[in-house]
Formats: C-alpha cells, structure tokens, sequence
C-alpha cells in the first residue's frame, strides 16, 4: 500500500496551509501521520482512539501494554497532571521543547489508553512541524519513533520504506532531522529518579537540573539552622516518596551554616532530642561557617532572621544576593532557643517545620 506524501515547507515559520489539514483529517478518522522531531521522525497517532492504538502497536511490532509518549506543544500541559513535582517543572523549563521524555506518575483525563501502572510520559516536542500538529489538534497525540520495535529509528522520509502503511496514512517529508537520536526518557516521581532510556541527557545533568542545593542559616550552627536542615530533608524526601538519604539521587543537598560558627561544635542537646522525636537525628551534625565562597554556591539559602540575611548581604557580591531568602515567608525572624527548656526548642522546631511546609512546593 502507499501512503499519501506530501512535502513539508523547507522555510522556518513558513505558513502550515498545505499539509496541516491534511494531517489532522487523517488523524481524526484514525489513520497515522509520518513526520519529522527535531530527534527522528516519529509515528504519531490520536491518543484518545484504541483502534488508532493499536494500529501503531502493530506498525511498530510492540507489544499494544506497552506504553506511548504524550506529545504536547507546550509546558503547560503540565498542568492536566494531578499534580507535579516542582524537580519535573524545573527539568521542562530547562530541556524543553527537546529531546526528553518526562515519566510522570499520574493519568490526565483523555490519556487513559497510554498510560501504564498510573504513570504517563509526556513529551514537547522542538520540531517545528510536529510542534504546530500537537498545537492544533483537538484532542490528544501520542508519537513514536518511525521504525520497527529495535530497529534503528528513521532520520529522513526515504528510510521508511519498511513500514508497513496504509493507503489512509500520510508522510510528511521534511528532509533529515536535526539530532537523529531519540530521546532521553526519565522516570521522575514515586519514589525514583532514573533514565529509562539513554539519548542525549545524561543522568548527573538531568540532576542538577532537577534537584536545588539549599543552604540554611543562623547564628552558630547549633541550634536553629541544624534543626532546618534536618527537617527540609525530611520534608523534601517525604514529598519525593524516597528516604531522606536518597534526596542526592533526585538533585538534592541540604546543608546548614553558621554566621559565627564555632566550627565542629555539635549540635545543641536539646536539638537533638526535639528532632530525634520525629525520626531524625542530629548527632552527627558539627558546625561548619558560613563563608561568602559557601554561600555562593547554593542555589537558595534561607536565614533564619533578618539580622543574618543582612550579615550574609554586606559579605556576597550583588550579583548572589538574589539567592538570599528569610525562611520565614512572612517576614517573621525565628527566635533563638540557645539556653531555653525542651518546650522552647520544640516550639522553634515547630515554626521551623510551618515555615518549610510553606516553602516546600517551589523546592519539590
């Protein structure tokens, strides 16, 4: 059977006239449209029609449990997840639209038939052509890469040959693709972090991109800060579904500091016991200074008053004064418990704790 062909504009921004209604009608009666990524051409198909499903399934010689990538126009279609972590908003700001494939845990209403085991991996494409079809269609798009299951994906419109198409189908050709290797899929939520399948991100860069190093600061690194530190990773590791130990594997370091540390003082004993009541444990923690040299490499430290905010201003360069927050996100200074009772830690613990709670959506 031949497929219809039809070539696309060799100009960028040219006008999408001549094929996009073409596309979208055979799309729309289930039929499958062959078209340049900025990777390698892909297979998309509508993600909402079963039959259209299993179509590419077969194509592809998969099999139909396995799952399809959602392929959007844009990062907002993050939003139609039931909720999404602030590590995989970070990666989309930074990678896309390009070559990586998000994983994410949650089903958005009409990707039921492509999502597995309540996760669905979502795509935005940089290809102009495949970017304009995600952007114009009505309904839900899934694409995959134009070869058979374990060859080598197609970089141009005339290694197609051994697809078995249909009459109803449509080739786009667009010359070769730009990148010609797939994309990097990563599983990020539930628990883990890890590419699923190797392209062009490798995984300490998907980290760094991902995950934030936040610094937490007081007077001498005994009290206040410590107490910080161990609840923010308890916190960040909760919402990431992993150990507190595993925050490192997601991006993640949480350090605290003291604008007069004693360095190697330990923590303060009441500390230790407010905090070893909710399963962290400060023991090991010595007191390390808050250098301007430290500070500056931290992507956001959080005082634990204003007085310290404004000790570490007058020691950074304007140009790092932007990463210097008060933990409060009202303005309030967190007192300092040094001498007082366990009442008086575990009230600080508890403000803390509010405070990190209040922050925690933009870290994680």
């Amino acid at each position: 059977m031949t497929p219809k062909r039809l070539d696309l504009p060799t100009a960028s921004g040219a006008a999408h006239d001549a094929w996009l209604p073409n596309a979208l009608e055979t799309l729309q009666r289930g039929g499958l449209v062959i078209l340049p990524t900025e990777t390698v051409y892909g297979v998309a198909a509508r993600a909402d029609d079963p039959e259209a499903l299993a179509r590419l399934a077969r194509l592809k010689g998969r099999p139909e449990e396995r799952a399809f990538t959602w392929h959007v126009a844009g990062s907002d279609a993050l939003e139609r997840f039931p909720h999404t972590t602030a590590v995989a908003r970070r990666l989309a700001q930074r990678y896309w639209p390009g070559p990586l494939t998000l994983v994410l845990p949650g089903v958005p209403e009409g990707l039921e038939l492509v999502a597995r085991d309540g996760l669905t991996g979502v795509r935005c494409v940089a290809g102009e052509a495949a970017s304009a079809l995600c952007a114009a269609a009505p309904f839900p798009l899934v694409m995959s890469s134009a070869n058979a299951h374990g060859a080598s994906p197609a970089t141009d419109a005339d290694s197609l040959t051994d697809l078995p198409l249909e009459d109803d189908d449509l080739v786009l050709a667009g010359g070769a693709t730009t990148l010609g290797e797939s994309s990097t899929v990563l599983r990020c939520g539930g628990g883990r972090f890890e590419i699923l399948r190797e392209g062009l991100h490798d995984i300490e860069a998907l980290r760094r991109a991902g995950g934030l190093r936040l610094g937490f600061a007081c007077t001498g690194n005994t009290c206040r800060s410590p107490m910080a530190e161990g609840l923010a990773r308890d916190a960040i590791a909760t919402r990431l579904e992993c150990a507190p130990e595993r925050i490192a594997d997601f991006g993640f370091e949480v350090h605290s500091m003291g604008i007069y540390a004693a360095i190697g003082s330990p923590a303060a004993d009441n500390a230790i016991e407010v905090l070893a009541g909710q399963g962290i444990d400060l023991r090991e923690h010595r007191a390390t200074q808050a250098t301007p040299e430290s500070v500056a490499g931290f992507d956001a430290v959080y005082c634990l008053t204003r007085g310290h905010l404004g000790a570490l201003e007058q020691a950074l360069p304007p140009s790092k004064a932007g990463l210097l927050h008060l933990l409060d996100p009202d303005g309030r200074d967190i007192a300092d418990p040094i001498g007082g009772d366990l009442a008086l830690y575990r009230a600080c613990a508890e403000q803390i704790a509010d405070c990190i709670a209040a922050r925690l959506d933009d870290w994680a």
